[in-house]
C-alpha cells in the first residue's frame, strides 16, 4: 500500500494529513520524542486520545524499514467496558476489563506487508544471504534478537486461491509466525508492535458500544461492514473497501478472522466465572496462556463464515489445521487446510512500553513443540533464523548487490 486508498477513508487521510505537520511541530518540544503523540490539541475532526498530561495520541502512518510499503495506526483510547456474551453465560460470562491506551493497525496484515517478512527466508536475498558474509549469526549472547523466517509456502496455488494481491490480506499464517512477524517489525523499526490481548481486541472492535455488532444487534446491515459467506464469492478482498468501525478500523468483521494472544476454552473465560459484580480486571488478568499449540483465539470471523461468527463477541479456536502438511515436523509458520484461508492478524503498538526483556514474552514461542519444529526445519534449510535490528535492511541491501555483482 504505497498511496494512501483515498477511495477507502477520505476521512482519515485528511487526518493523516491535517496531522503530519503538527507530528512534526510538536513532538520536536517534548522532552522525549513519541511517535503518534503530539503536544496540542489536534483540530475537530481529528481522531485522538486526550492522555491527560497535556499530550495527545494521534493517528500515524509510517513505512516497513527498507521499503516504501506503508502501514497506518490508529489510536485507541483506554477504559474499562463490559467483555463476553451475555446470550451465553455459560462459556461467555460477561465481566469488566480495563485496557490501557494503544495504537492499532488500521487494516489487516496485507500480503504486501507480509512478503517482505517472508523474504527474509528466501534462498536468494534473504537472511541466508546476509549470514553467508558471517553477519547476524545468532549467538547465546545475542539470540534474544533473533527472528525465524518463514518457511516457503507448501503450495502457493491453493493459499493465492483466495486473494494475492498486494492490499488482500495475508492468510494461513499461525499464530507463532504472526508473533515473528511483530517482533522483526518491532526490532527492525525500533517501536513496540505485537499482537492485541484478546481484551485488547474486543474493546477496539466494540469501539464504546454494548451491542452484538458495533452497528445494532441486526445483521441485515453486515454486507457493508463484512465480507462473509453472504457476499465474499469465496475470495478476500482488499482492506478497507467496507465501511469502517467508529475509531477507524476496517475489516474487524470477515474477510480473514485475526489472531490474538490468548489461548481458546472450551469452558470460556474461566477466570471471571463467580467474579464480584464490582471486580474490575486488568488486560493481563485477562489474558488466558495458550496451553497447547492448536487451541488459540481467533476473533472477528472470516470471508468463509456467516454472522454468527462475524461479530464482537464470536470466539473461536484454530483446530489442527496443518494435518495435510505432506512435510514432517508441521510447519510452525503455516497452516495447510483449506480452513484456514480466512486467518490472518492485525498489530497494535501499547502507548506504554514494556522493558525489552519483557517484551520477548509476546513474540516468543510458548510451548516446546513449535520450537522443535522450527528448529528441525531450519536445520534443514527450509527456513532461516538471524539477528534483526534497525540496519538489517542496509545489510540485506549489500548481499542483493553482492549478489548481482558475483553473477
Amino acid at each position: 500500500m504505497n498511496d494512501f486508498p483515498l477511495s477507502k477513508s477520505l476521512s482519515l487521510m485528511v487526518c493523516f494529513f491535517m496531522l503530519a505537520g503538527v507530528c512534526r511541530g510538536q513532538e520536536k518540544t517534548q522532552p522525549k520524542k513519541v511517535r503518534g503523540v503530539v503536544a496540542e490539541k489536534p483540530e475537530e475532526g481529528t481522531q485522538f486520545v486526550d492522555l491527560g498530561d497535556g499530550r495527545f495520541m494521534v493517528p500515524y502512518a509510517t513505512t516497513l524499514p527498507g521499503t516504501d510499503i506503508s502501514l497506518y495506526m490508529v489510536p485507541i483510547r483506554g477504559g474499562v467496558f463490559r467483555m463476553g456474551d451475555d446470550e451465553n453465560e455459560s462459556t461467555s460470562p460477561e465481566f469488566r476489563v480495563k485496557v490501557e491506551p494503544f495504537w492499532m493497525s488500521v487494516y489487516e496484515t496485507t500480503w504486501e506487508q507480509y512478503w517482505r517478512f517472508m523474504d527474509l527466508g528466501a534462498s536468494d536475498g534473504g537472511m541466508k544471504d546476509v549470514q553467508s558474509g558471517g553477519l547476524r549469526i545468532v549467538t547465546e549472547d545475542n539470540k534474544i534478537d533473533a527472528v525465524t523466517c518463514p518457511s516457503p509456502l507448501y503450495e502457493p496455488s491453493v493459499t493465492y486461491d483466495a486473494g494475492q494481491e498486494d492490499e488482500q490480506c495475508a492468510a494461513t499464517i499461525t499464530q507463532y509466525a504472526a508473533k515473528q512477524y511483530t517482533k522483526w517489525l518491532s526490532l527492525s523499526s525500533g517501536q513496540f508492535y505485537r499482537l492485541p490481548y484478546e481484551s485488547e481486541w474486543e474493546h477496539a472492535c466494540r469501539a464504546g458500544t454494548t451491542t452484538r455488532f458495533y452497528f445494532g444487534d441486526d445483521d441485515d446491515e453486515l454486507e457493508e461492514h463484512a465480507w462473509f459467506e453472504n457476499n465474499s464469492d469465496e475470495e478476500r478482498h482488499e482492506v478497507g473497501e467496507l465501511e469502517p468501525n467508529p475509531w477507524g478500523l476496517y475489516d474487524m468483521y470477515g474477510n480473514v478472522s485475526e489472531w490474538v494472544l490468548d489461548g481458546y476454552s472450551e469452558q470460556g473465560y474461566l477466570f471471571a466465572k463467580g467474579a464480584a459484580a464490582d471486580k474490575v480486571f486488568s488486560a493481563t488478568e485477562a489474558y488466558q496462556q495458550p496451553k497447547k499449540v492448536t487451541q488459540r483465539v481467533l476473533r472477528g470471523g472470516c470471508f468463509q463464515q456467516t454472522a454468527e461468527h462475524c461479530n464482537s463477541v464470536a470466539r473461536q479456536s484454530a483446530e489442527d489445521w496443518r494435518i495435510a502438511d505432506p512435510n514432517t515436523p508441521d510447519s510452525p509458520w503455516w497452516f495447510s487446510d483449506s480452513e484456514s484461508m480466512g486467518v490472518g492478524f492485525r498489530i497494535i503498538r501499547p502507548l506504554k512500553v514494556p522493558p525489552r526483556a519483557q517484551q520477548e514474552k509476546f513474540w516468543r514461542p510458548d510451548n516446546p513443540k513449535i520450537i522443535v519444529e522450527y528448529e528441525s526445519r531450519i536445520e534443514k534449510g527450509n527456513g532461516a533464523i538471524g539477528i534483526v535490528d534497525q540496519e538489517l535492511h542496509k545489510d540485506l541491501e549489500a548481499a542483493a548487490l553482492k549478489r548481482r555483482t558475483e553473477r
